[in-house]
């Protein structure tokens, strides 16, 4: 990942954490019912998740107590905007955006002394079977702060208006508690750490419960698309709800994508992009196996390109210029079907969102079809970051130089 990391495109904006901030951190994990990180320093994300702490506990998701219940821990108001690295569900950002529009202040205030424990409450306490997800509705935001200091404000308070009754103020015994109480917390009196609760409305999100699910309610019918295939065999079974279900690989769903109206494919149109070409390479260079020259340089110079096109073998050829060989054939004969000329993945790949959904329904329906064709490496970086991340690993060495050039010349 070494070359990620210099490109900056390897979690580049993680907050370090260390220090004090390192003990409060530890006292949220307590708060929310995990075990302390022995860690001295490590860095995090927007929702407060590390790397290096799921690496140490060998659990990528360890701010969630179960599937149902994800957490968050506000340690600092540096986390208002950063990213979510590894997030559980598609709405996790547009969580976080809400909590920080409507309590920036208080949390700058609170974490100058202390840290903030978020509960993202769905009022489901467990899941039991894949359609449970179709009870996501409202989601709670609650907060938590370490110490109780809002409730230590409370008791300061009390302790104050009993201070100024009648003749307390010589209460030698008052005077100690309110020592010990300032000692420990400061000042409380004219601070506002008092978070009210928010709630979050969700509509078509993705979670990765079940080993992942989509669920679009926005559309003509419910649907659900299933990444498990032993998740979306128990959910067949279950007629409870009246919903589609599709697992990822079933090619019927890009048919019923369509139909809904929720993907479109003008392959004229979408030949001439830069999209296009990005897929046309990247599946070229899945058929290169030992070859003289880099990948890098095959990919990017048209001479190489050409010459190790005519190299491969006639089933591969035929994938990498099956749209365009289907254009020509549409030209002379209009009746001929994409599915007699186009390689399926490939196109596949080249469709997008529609044109007429909402723009937080299109992020979510991009990461929907990245994951059904990742084929596209810019779009893959952009929405499914950690898998982006598993594949790239696996790619020969001047693919991945490739692979960085073509998306560092893309942001």
């Amino acid at each position: 990942m070494n070359k990620l990391k210099k490109a900056n495109l390897y979690r580049s904006e993680l907050i370090p954490i260390s220090g004090k901030l390192v003990e409060r951190y530890n006292r949220c994990l307590v708060k929310l019912g995990f075990t302390e990180t022995k860690l001295t320093s490590f860095s995090i994300d927007g929702i407060g998740w590390s790397p290096e702490i799921a690496e140490e506990k060998n659990e990528v998701f360890y701010l969630n107590n179960g599937e149902a219940n994800p957490h968050a821990i506000i340690i600092t108001p540096l986390q208002k905007g950063l990213p979510i690295y590894n997030p559980f569900h598609s709405f996790d950002a547009e969580l976080m955006k809400l909590v920080f529009r409507t309590h920036q202040k208080k949390i700058q205030d609170i974490t100058r002394d202390s840290a903030i424990c978020v509960d993202f409450d769905q009022n489901i306490d467990v899941f039991y079977e894949p359609l449970d997800v179709l009870k996501y509705k409202e989601v709670s935001i609650n907060f938590h702060l370490i110490d109780n200091l809002n409730k230590a404000r409370q008791e300061q308070l009390k302790l104050i208006e009993i201070f100024k009754k009648d003749n307390n103020f010589i209460d030698e015994n008052i005077h100690q508690q309110l020592l010990t109480s300032a000692k420990k917390y400061g000042d409380l009196r004219n601070r506002n750490i008092t978070l009210d609760s928010i709630i979050y409305t969700s509509d078509s999100f993705y979670t990765k419960a079940f080993g992942g699910i989509y669920l679009l309610r926005n559309f003509i019918t419910p649907i659900l698309v299933f990444e498990s295939w032993e998740a979306y065999q128990e959910a067949i079974d279950d007629t409870t709800y009246d919903v589609l279900m599709f697992h990822i690989l079933q090619p019927e769903l890009i048919t019923q994508l369509k139909d809904h109206f929720i993907i479109e494919c003008d392959l004229v149109k979408e030949v001439t992009s830069k999209r296009y070409e990005r897929v046309k390479k990247f599946i070229f260079g899945e058929a290169l196996k030992e070859t003289q020259h880099s990948v890098n340089d095959i990919l990017e110079d048209k001479m190489l390109f050409k010459s190790y096109l005519n190299k491969l073998d006639i089933k591969n050829r035929k994938k990498i210029m099956s749209v365009e060989r289907y254009l020509e054939k549409k030209n002379i004969k209009s009746d001929i079907k994409i599915k007699d000329i186009v390689d399926q993945e490939f196109y596949f790949a080249l469709h997008k969102p529609h044109s007429s959904l909402r723009p937080n329904h299109q992020d979510l329906i991009w990461k929907l079809l990245i994951n059904i064709a990742p084929k596209d490496v810019l779009f893959w970086y952009w929405y499914d970051k950690e898998d982006f991340y598993e594949n790239f690993k696996t790619w020969e060495e001047s693919k991945k130089d490739w692979v960085i050039e073509t998306i560092k010349n893309n942001f």
